[in-house]
């Protein structure tokens, strides 16, 4: 332990960040890091606690406490104070592929699980870790490393999010041939196109995926594995058959996300001017990359009445997205209750703190219009068309929870006369992603399970298919980006250990 009274001596201080009104004029990150100094203070407030639930990765009442990656937090925040900056990225990296991407997107678990919680604020591990890992890329830390011996296996790896990445870049440095086959233009799933430049700037997934590919993972872009030729663009993307993947290669693995979007049945759902969240943000990213917007090939928000509908961070991020682009005005719709400001008596630490947040999104939204953009308890019961079949507004109606004394389950009922209106030019929905893409599924014959992921033994990633694999949100269903390399790492250990009949992996 550093400082036995570092977090007596220091207050919590993180980056800065720029103003609302200042950040929504570009896409580009907008958090100002600490110097290395501010940040090994604050890596000082660590308690090295004798049970350091940070790292834990606890399940407890079905939600993570802890990181699930079991990052060492205590050793590298010790490293960190001490100015140990090699042990300490050596520390992190042990335990997580990718630092660099968590530590802008993570929601942070082990904060929330930080013992300091319990009479104050908690170590800012998250900034921590990033000031670790840039340090390493700025001075040669993080430089690539190939492995010295090869070991003559072939491994496909398809879909290249963070569960993909994670187990190409394990299998890789064990020595076996990774190929990794991406659907899209560019590498890195929803991490490039799911997430927006100002949470995570693309140039940070580039870094690493050249890192990479120096050390002998290869990369191959627009390629849909499983689709028919029927299914793509011949001058934009091939398709690749399953089945030639299992002829060419000694495992397989399937990273493809739950990558169908959750839709609301509604009539006029198929009016003008709905779209899916995924398409929304893709398009944007996509269109910001390629020309910065110049192409004119995305949905614009200008001048526009947006609704979102669906209140995680797929929601918040189509508000700042719509922000940026010029929005008129921007609702969000939140079928939940309201969460309460502070822990409920069955919400305690080191439990995930179930209350309400305020993200970057909706602090722009209260800044620009003047109040939280969010509507609770309420969802849309039609989406009203104009007589070209162009949306114009939706019909909404409050929501009422209630307890069901028999089986504990909350259960949702329409408010009588709750109806209203609200109008809108655009509607996007962000209400979540149900499963694995069927065409994938049926082309690799894999079974699956009652949520339409792929099934595998309970904590194992080996499918029904012989020499097939599967990993991140296709085998456990929507999820965070550490746990999608979480499990990018634990699949790289399944499949090291199906071909060498043990693993080194850790």
């Amino acid at each position: 332990m550093g400082k036995p009274t570092g977090f007596l001596d220091y207050a919590r201080v993180t980056s800065d960040e720029a103003a609302p009104k200042q950040r929504i004029k570009n896409f580009n990150e907008f958090h100002t890091p600490l110097s290395l100094e501010e940040q090994r203070t604050q890596a000082a407030r660590c308690m090295d606690c004798g049970v350091p639930f940070c790292q834990s990765g606890l399940m407890l009442n079905g939600m993570a406490s802890g990181c699930p990656l079991n990052n060492l937090i205590p050793e590298w925040n010790d490293l960190l104070y001490n100015g140990n900056m090699e042990q300490a990225y050596h520390r992190l990296h042990k335990t997580n592929c990718f630092p660099e991407f968590t530590s802008r997107v993570c929601p942070s678990p082990c904060e929330a699980a930080c013992t300091c919680n319990l009479n104050g604020l908690p170590v800012s591990n998250k900034e921590n870790e990033r000031s670790i890992i840039e340090y390493a890329y700025k001075h040669g830390l993080a430089a690539p490393n190939p492995p010295q011996v090869r070991t003559g296996k072939k491994i496909a790896v398809v879909g290249s999010g963070p569960s993909g990445l994670a187990a190409a870049d394990q299998l890789n440095q064990r020595g076996h041939s990774v190929t990794v086959f991406e659907r899209s233009d560019r590498i890195g799933g929803l991490l490039m196109y799911g997430i927006p430049n100002m949470k995570i700037d693309k140039k940070v997934i580039d870094r690493k995926v050249e890192v990479m590919k120096e050390e002998g993972v290869e990369f191959i872009t627009n390629v849909n594995v499983g689709a028919t030729p029927k299914m793509v663009d011949g001058t934009q993307m091939q398709a690749k058959k399953a089945g030639d993947l299992l002829k060419e290669y000694d495992r397989v693995i399937l990273a493809c996300g739950a990558s169908n979007p959750r839709d609301i049945k509604a009539d006029g759902r198929d009016g003008e001017g709905i779209y899916f969240a995924v398409d929304f943000l893709k398009a944007a990213t996509k269109s910001l990359l390629d020309s910065g917007f110049k192409d004119q090939k995305f949905i614009s928000t200008k001048d526009k009445h947006v609704l979102v509908i669906g209140g995680g961070d797929t929601g918040n991020d189509c508000v700042g997205t719509s922000i940026r682009l010029g929005a008129a005005s921007v609702t969000q719709l939140e079928m939940m209750p309201k969460p309460p400001s502070e822990r409920a008596d069955d919400n305690q630490w080191p439990e995930w703190p179930k209350i309400l947040k305020t993200d970057y999104g909706q602090e722009e939204a209260i800044a620009v219009f003047g109040h939280d953009p969010r509507i609770y308890q309420t969802t849309v019961k039609e989406f009203i068309r104009d007589k070209n079949g162009v949306l114009k507004k939706v019909k909404c109606v409050m929501l009422d929870w209630k307890k069901d004394p028999a089986t504990g389950r909350m259960n949702m009922s329409e408010v009588p006369d709750s109806e209203y209106e609200i109008e809108c030019d655009i509607v996007l929905i962000a209400a979540g992603f149900l499963g694995s893409q069927e065409y994938v599924t049926k082309a690799f014959q894999v079974e699956l399970d009652g949520r339409t992921n792929v099934k595998t033994e309970q904590d194992h990633y080996a499918t029904s298919v012989d020499r097939v694999f599967v990993t991140g949100d296709m085998h456990r269903g929507q999820s965070l980006v550490v746990w999608a390399i979480r499990e990018g790492r634990e699949v790289a250990k399944a499949v090291d250990e199906s071909l060498m009949g043990y693993t080194n992996l850790q």
